[in-house]
């Protein structure tokens, strides 16, 4: 696919038409990896670190701390 590297500020830009975007997984805000092998421009999605429960955990702030939330009585043999 050809397209067109073109100046943005004191930098290079280069688009990526939505329909290779899409087939290739990248969105706006994705992370890649450039290289250079054998002369030739390599652009490598980064895959997103799957968060691990230590991660999501260190997220939880007093402030955006959920309360608890009363969801009635039981309508079956749940137990609380």
């Amino acid at each position: 696919m050809e397209t067109q590297v073109q100046k943005w500020g004191h930098s290079l830009a280069l688009r990526i038409p939505s329909a290779f975007a899409k087939k290739t997984r990248i969105h706006s805000g994705s992370r890649v990896d450039l290289s250079e092998v054998k002369g030739k421009l390599v652009i490598t999605l980064i895959e997103p670190e799957e968060p691990t429960l230590d991660m999501l955990l260190a997220g939880v702030t007093a402030e955006n701390l959920h309360h608890e939330t009363e969801t009635g009585d039981a309508v079956g043999n749940e137990t609380w």
